[in-house]
């Protein structure tokens, strides 16, 4: 991408949970946190009234429009904010030099790398808590019947 030039987008920013109130509060941190993001320039923000689920959980949404100079910063966004969509507004094209395609395309493996073993490892910690519990159950149920 050429030096200077900007590149705008909007995101989609979703929040789901309880109570109502924490999810307001919530979203509006979000806001904030995105809007003081270095390499951002927030151009437009809003965000919608929070509405009840048939389940009761509160779902709201927020839509961000800014601009960025950095390429890597979009896939940045995407992974630190998760939105639930993202859409470049402009330019409608541009050439990309493939050293920083490389650069962007590696850390985005990084990133996947990083997760997924996060991912393993709370899968195994969490295997390994259950056995633990389900040992202490039994234990407990021998205790309950030596006592009796």
């Amino acid at each position: 991408m050429e030096k200077g030039k900007k590149i705008e987008a909007r995101v989609i920013i979703e929040l789901l949970g309880a109570p109502k109130e924490h999810i307001e509060n919530t979203m509006m941190a979000v806001v904030e946190k995105f809007s003081s993001e270095p390499g951002i320039k927030v151009l437009k923000k809003k965000s919608f009234d929070c509405k009840q689920l048939e389940n009761g959980l509160w779902s709201t949404f927020s839509e961000i429009e800014f601009e960025t100079q950095e390429m890597q910063k979009l896939s940045d966004i995407c992974f630190d904010y998760m939105p639930s969509s993202i859409e470049v507004l402009d330019p409608a094209g541009m050439e990309m030099d493939m050293g920083m395609f490389s650069d962007m395309l590696n850390d985005l493996i990084a990133r996947m790398h990083k997760y997924d073993m996060l991912v393993k490892n709370y899968n195994a910690e969490n295997t390994l808590l259950k056995e633990k519990l389900e040992k202490m159950r039994w234990e407990n149920l021998e205790l309950m019947k030596k006592l009796q």
